[in-house]
């Protein structure tokens, strides 16, 4: 099974976190499921940007994103060449390695 490390986070995760997840899993679910409460504001129906996450290593072996996720990604803050949303992402054999970033744009929760 594919391992996913994630970067230490100040609010959402202070230590970081290594787990495993079965390959074809979503990322977000997966994030979630061990305990990494990244914001979904849409309930992963890819219609914001608020799960968005910067994968560091692994990048590519994932499939490419579709151009309405690069449409919302270009709203996000701290985009990079790297950035996906984490709910479109369905984790490949490879390990990856994310950044949760500092900030996000929330309407909802400000």
């Amino acid at each position: 099974m594919p391992q996913i490390r994630v970067l230490p986070h100040a609010a959402i995760c202070p230590d970081g976190a290594v787990f495993e997840v079965a390959q074809g899993e979503s990322l977000c679910r997966s994030l979630l499921a061990h305990g990494i409460n990244i914001e979904h504001a849409c309930e992963m129906s890819k219609a914001c940007t608020t799960c968005h996450v910067i994968v560091r290593k692994g990048f590519e072996g994932l499939v490419p994103s579709e151009e309405d996720e690069d449409d919302l990604l270009d709203r996000a803050w701290g985009l990079s060449p790297q950035s996906r949303l984490s709910c479109q992402v369905l984790v490949a054999a490879e390990p990856l390695e994310v950044e949760i970033p500092r900030y996000t744009i929330n309407h909802a929760r400000e």
